[in-house]
């Protein structure tokens, strides 16, 4: 008699799950069915709207159950070292011989980032075009969250664009306000969205619908103040309960909006001038990038005003160490450096931050931003 016998062995395995998810939520990568104790690499890639390839690598060894789990297990090498569960989407870069000057931005939020991801045999760098891939996965990551609805404003000058969330309202509001790189920018308002805000993100220099030329701000205050009401009056929206939100230059718009209108509640984010702070009626959250290369962000975070008009109890300051300028949601990568303009000359501009601590301060800062806004336009 003959007996035979089938020994299974399955083959390496990744995983990320969900494989669907919004841009701020963490994912789960693991690597199962592996030699024991062996060194792989685990690569992240994906292009952007731009067709521009980015990437992200880190080194591992697997645990004595050839498995490796990114939640708990260290990376020993490449573009981040320790555990760092989302250190393959915060730790992007443009590939090597990428264009001069690439910063991350997206364009269209009604489609997701596709993130392609391998599993490499040994500890190896992506480009160097000898590595065995041995599983690979892709995810995607969303800004917009299903049922979101995304409103174009094209009302009384305003050039914008409207996120609500699924359901009737109203809901508590904020108004989205972006530096001088110009555009409409939109993806933290549908973010903001997918969270359960009402957000209005509008434009105000390098836009071809705003009164030229795009390189110069050319609408007033008054246009700030009628998108804050635009917000605020809509059916949608509990009108007491409207919050602004500014990056770079948008905080001074912020600012001043609050410090002339005496609105109730709003945020503010990385303070960039001096205004009349002791008119502000409302709670205030000022968050530094120390290693901010582009604004006085340290200097700038000066509560005196506030203390004399004994207002101080408004203030909430965030302040992270390596952190650079462009404070944004969590898992972007960071541009230390990019490209502003290439016309009528090149200009590149500065903004701070090393990879890991600013994107440690973007986790957190997020989280309390969400509270922040969570306490005073939902209580």
């Amino acid at each position: 008699q003959v007996n035979t016998f089938f020994l299974f062995i399955p083959a390496p395995l990744l995983t990320a799950a969900p494989a669907r998810a919004l841009i701020d939520e963490q994912i789960s990568i693991k690597g199962r069915f592996l030699p024991p104790h062996c060194p792989v690499t685990v690569c992240a890639r994906m292009h952007s709207e731009d067709d521009d390839l980015w990437e992200a690598f880190a080194h591992y060894n697997t645990n004595a159950d050839g498995t490796v789990n990114l939640t708990k297990d260290h990376s020993v090498g490449g573009s981040y070292l320790g555990c760092e569960p989302m250190g393959l989407f915060w730790g992007l870069q443009p590939a090597p011989g990428a264009r001069e000057g690439l910063r991350l931005r997206k364009k269209n939020v009604e489609i997701p980032y596709v993130v392609h991801m391998s599993l490499l045999e040994g500890h190896v760098s992506p480009g160097e075009g000898q590595s065995t891939e041995l599983a690979a996965v892709t995810t995607e990551r969303w800004y917009t969250a299903p049922g979101v609805k995304r409103i174009k404003i094209r009302q009384n000058g305003i050039v914008g664009t409207l996120f609500l969330p699924p359901g009737p309202g109203p809901f508590p509001a904020m108004l989205d306000l972006w530096g001088m790189g110009g555009a409409l920018v939109e993806y933290r308002s549908a973010l903001f969205a997918s969270r359960g805000y009402a957000s209005l993100s509008i434009a105000y220099i390098g836009h071809k619908e705003l009164p030229g030329p795009q390189n110069r701000i050319n609408v007033g205050a008054s246009y700030f103040n009628s998108a804050f009401d635009l917000l605020r009056d809509h059916r949608q929206v509990c009108a007491d309960r409207v919050g602004i939100i500014g990056l770079s230059f948008g905080v001074y718009l912020a600012l001043r909006i609050a410090t002339e209108t005496g609105a109730k509640v709003r945020q503010k984010v990385q303070v960039i001038v001096f205004l009349q702070l002791e008119n502000l009626a409302c709670p205030l959250m000022y968050i530094v990038g120390e290693d901010d290369l582009s604004a006085s962000s340290i200097e700038n975070a000066n509560l005196e005003t506030l203390r004399a008009a004994d207002k101080s109890q408004l203030f909430t300051r965030l302040s992270y160490p390596g952190a650079g300028h462009l404070i944004e949601p969590p898992y972007s990568p960071n541009s230390r450096i990019s490209l502003w303009s290439v016309k009528p000359k090149k200009l590149i501009t500065l903004w701070g931050g090393h990879l890991a601590p600013h994107a440690a301060a973007q986790e957190d800062a997020w989280k309390k931003i969400l509270d922040f806004m969570e306490n005073n336009l939902r209580r």
